[in-house]
């Protein structure tokens, strides 16, 4: 039986909102090494280095801003949570849903036992055994939260929340500006890096040089990690799928959602650009694609075209 890493993930509740401030305390010594320690004293010097410290220091600030409110708005950003009395005639504009016959409830009930998502038979819908409700189509159940998400890719230990639906979008960004922040940090270090095992004298107390060899090994470890996961996430993006999916469907020459990458992408970004690089959607986007709700996805036409 293959190994599978999902069961595990109760382990990672008790971490909580440490994560958090680990991840703040890291941007925090990062922010010292950068700003206070290497680049503010910079702008003393006058002439070119002013002027190439004063570059660096408007992009890491800027960087910075993008990569804490991407970073809040995950942390904070439900992920989607199924309706109540969700069904099939659920309607996401009113929020109500058309009562189910009692014939149509006991073949949604019987569900439970159906292939997963992924499969050729593509059920209408499943039932969630630990929820005790109806489960939207690329729903899953989170063993950490306890509850079920639309359209879960997985539940992130650095931000303390489940990634779904609704901060999908927001995790992406999140990643996209940590890899060009750390990056920016290690380029910028990286001169002060190669002095630290040269015979040059080095201005600073031990305590500067140790923090400047340190913020530097993280941002390059962290930069290298992050931009592994952006190539997978923009894999999974281009296909319209998500990791728990692609986990699932591993062995499914098809995928009903993949539409194409230009609708896989606006699925996730929308079709403003003003509002691809920012953690929001517009109100037209939200209006006009329904799958940046989570609860209603077009499938290939090849798979009869139907709306789920």
């Amino acid at each position: 039986m293959a190994w599978n890493v999902f069961r595990f993930c109760t382990a990672l509740r008790g971490l909580g909102s440490i994560m958090i401030l680990l991840v703040l305390a890291i941007i925090g010594v990062t922010y010292y090494a950068v700003v206070v320690c290497n680049y503010g004293p910079a702008l003393l010097v006058g002439g070119g280095t002013t002027l190439s410290a004063l570059a660096v220091l408007l992009l890491f600030h800027l960087l910075l801003a993008m990569l804490l409110w991407s970073y809040f708005s995950v942390v904070f950003t439900d992920p989607g949570s199924v309706p109540p009395n969700w069904n099939l005639d659920f309607d996401v504009e009113t929020g109500e849903t058309a009562p189910l016959a009692s014939s149509e409830f006991s073949s949604q009930m019987n569900s439970q036992h159906s292939v997963a998502l992924g499969n050729t038979g593509n059920p209408r819908v499943r039932y969630c055994r630990k929820c005790n409700q109806l489960k939207p189509p690329r729903c899953h159940h989170c063993s950490v939260c306890g509850r079920c998400v639309l359209k879960m890719d997985h539940h992130c230990v650095w931000v303390v929340n489940c990634i779904g639906a609704l901060n999908y979008k927001h995790f992406l960004l999140f990643l996209f500006y940590t890899f060009l922040e750390t990056t920016l940090v290690t380029l910028s270090l990286l001169p002060h890096f190669i002095a630290f095992f040269s015979d040059v004298d080095m201005p600073g107390s031990p305590a500067v040089l140790a923090t400047t060899f340190l913020t530097f090994v993280l941002n390059l470890a962290f930069s290298l990690s992050v931009l592994g996961f952006m190539i997978m996430h923009i894999s999974l993006v281009s296909a319209n799928t998500t990791t728990i999916e692609a986990y699932e469907k591993k062995t499914t020459p098809h995928w009903m959602y993949d539409l194409g990458r230009k609708r896989n992408f606006a699925q996730v970004f929308g079709n403003d650009r003003k509002y691809w690089f920012i953690p929001a959607y517009s109100e037209e986007d939200l209006r006009r694609i329904p799958a940046l709700q989570g609860l209603d996805y077009p499938v290939r036409s090849d798979f009869g075209g139907q709306e789920l």
